[in-house]
């Protein structure tokens, strides 16, 4: 059963299990934030239809690949969603009530979109967070279908996956057993803490600080230890002179990782916060 009658709370996913987190409506509850008035039950029955359309040709499918294939026809080629290419970081891209209306999406939420039909299908669909694009795998014949849902769902074979890592590894060795490390399921939690992280990020080369803060503060609602998101919480505060908050969350990032790469340049923001504070007193 999927749960329709109202979104999560940002407090109760806090005290969830990593898979017991609703992926999809946790994620309208991230659009929620920027979209006040989002009606979830209206993208909650975009689903439902979805699954109801696709129910009869994923049961006539007599395997897994078959069944997999005809679910990205009907998204991708019927229902028209598609990687925006043109404005990849345009932040629409990762607010699933836009995704739905616009048919346009990053990896991850074209991505998040696919695992829900799928699963509601009866595939057991995961999110991979590969280096780089979000992918998604479904177990197949003892292996795995990988597939990139930012263009069209299309699979990708082992040479491809491999390539693909090695440009964002830094030039580290790829054996079989680390891609398949890599290849491993994203719990939901890691899926929406990445859909946050994304938001951040586009916020923050806007340098739009208000955004950014709220997308680090539900980073943390999730992960309430993560030092990074301290970091960039406290980063977030900094730049809005909210210089209190600034000194609390980067000096619990220094405490937490005191030979961190960045710690001498976080040592003299706080050092600068703690000065600002004195000359306004």
């Amino acid at each position: 059963m999927h749960e329709r009658t109202s979104l999560p709370s940002w407090s109760g996913l806090a005290t969830l299990d990593d898979d017991a987190i609703p992926l999809f409506s946790s994620a309208l509850l991230i659009a929620r934030d920027e979209y006040p008035g989002l009606d979830h039950a209206v993208y909650e029955q975009l689903i439902e239809a979805h699954t109801r359309a696709l129910r009869p040709r994923v049961d006539s499918a007599a395997h897994w690949p078959l069944k997999m294939m005809a679910i990205n026809r009907y998204l991708f080629d019927e229902q028209g969603y598609a990687g925006n290419h043109e404005a990849y970081h345009d932040p629409r891209n990762s607010y699933l009530n836009e995704v739905c209306e616009r048919r346009l999406g990053i990896p991850l939420s074209l991505g998040l979109l696919q695992m829900e039909v799928a699963r509601r299908l009866g595939l057991g669909l995961d999110g991979v967070s590969f280096p780089g694009h979000f992918l998604v795998r479904l177990p197949v014949d003892g292996g795995v279908l990988v597939m990139d849902p930012f263009n069209r769902g299309r699979p990708l074979d082992v040479d491809e996956l491999r390539e693909r890592a090695l440009a964002h590894l830094d030039g580290r060795d790829l054996d079989d057993q680390v891609l398949h490390q890599i290849l491993h399921p994203a719990s939901n939690r890691a899926i929406l803490v990445r859909m946050l992280r994304n938001l951040y990020a586009v916020y923050v080369q806007r340098a739009d600080w208000d955004r950014a803060l709220r997308c680090v503060d539900r980073v943390l609602c999730l992960l309430p230890d993560d030092a990074d998101a301290l970091r960039d919480r406290g980063l977030c505060y900094f730049r809005l002179r909210h210089l209190r908050g600034a000194r609390d969350d980067l000096a619990r990032y220094l405490q937490a990782r005191p030979a961190a790469g960045d710690a001498e340049r976080v040592r003299e923001l706080l050092i600068v916060a703690s000065g600002e504070r004195s000359r306004l007193h």
